[in-house]
C-alpha cells in the first residue's frame, strides 16, 4: 500500500489537524560547543563567583518512553485544534505554535487560498491518536490515527450563510511530530486508507 502526502484542501475534508501547545525549554547559561549540533551547556559565569547551575530541558532521548509518547500525543491533539481554528477563521497565526515545514507552508497556503476565495470551512472529527514508532535519537516520532469527519460545511465569509456540505468519512492518518526548537510540532501528515 502507498501512502499518499495530505493535502489540506477543505475541499476534500480529510482533515489531519493536530495542534499542539509549546513546552517549555530552559536554558543553562555558559558556552557550548557545536561539534554535534545538540545544545550541551557548560562552563562558568565571568563574574568570579560560584557557577550556577544550568537547568536544560532534557533531550527527547532521556525521557521516559511513556512521558514522551504521552506528550508527543497531546502536542498532536494541540495541532489538530489549532488546525481546526485556523480554517474555521482563515488565519493560520496559531499554526506555528503546533507545526512545522513542509505541512506548516501547506496549511498557509491552503489556508489563504480558501480565504481568497471567501469561504470558511467548519467541521468536527473525532480522534483516536497512537504512537507506531520513533526514530533512534527520539527526536521525530510517528503518530497513527482513525480520524474522523463527523460534519463538514462550507459558508460564505462574506454572508456566513452554509452553501456547501461535504460527506463524512474515516480515514487513517500517519503523522510525523519533530522536536523542533525545544518543543514537539507536527511536521507532515499522510492520509492512508480508510477505517
Amino acid at each position: 500500500m502507498r501512502a499518499r502526502l495530505v493535502h489540506s484542501s477543505p475541499q476534500r475534508l480529510r482533515r489531519a489537524a493536530i495542534p499542539l501547545a509549546a513546552l517549555p525549554l530552559l536554558a543553562g547559561c555558559g558556552t557550548s560547543h557545536p561539534s554535534s549540533g545538540a545544545l550541551k551547556p557548560e562552563g562558568s559565569f565571568a563574574t568570579g563567583g560560584t557557577a550556577a547551575p544550568a537547568t536544560t530541558a532534557p533531550a527527547p532521548s532521556a525521557v521516559p518512553t511513556a512521558q514522551l509518547y504521552k506528550t508527543v500525543v497531546q502536542r498532536y491533539r494541540d495541532y489538530q485544534a489549532a488546525y481546526k481554528q485556523a480554517y474555521a477563521t482563515n488565519d493560520p497565526s496559531g499554526l506555528p505554535a503546533v507545526a512545522t515545514d513542509p505541512l506548516l507552508a501547506q496549511l498557509t497556503k491552503d489556508i489563504e487560498s480558501t480565504k481568497a476565495k471567501g469561504e470558511i470551512w467548519r467541521f468536527a472529527n473525532t480522534y483516536n491518536p497512537r504512537v507506531y514508532a520513533t526514530s533512534k535519537d527520539a527526536t521525530k516520532v510517528y503518530v497513527i490515527d482513525c480520524v474522523r469527519t463527523l460534519a463538514a460545511y462550507r459558508y460564505s465569509a462574506k454572508t456566513g450563510k452554509r452553501t456547501a456540505e461535504a460527506p463524512g468519512g474515516s480515514f487513517i492518518y500517519r503523522s510525523t511530530v519533530q522536536y523542533d526548537s525545544g518543543t514537539w510540532k507536527v511536521a507532515a501528515s499522510v492520509q492512508d486508507r480508510a477505517c
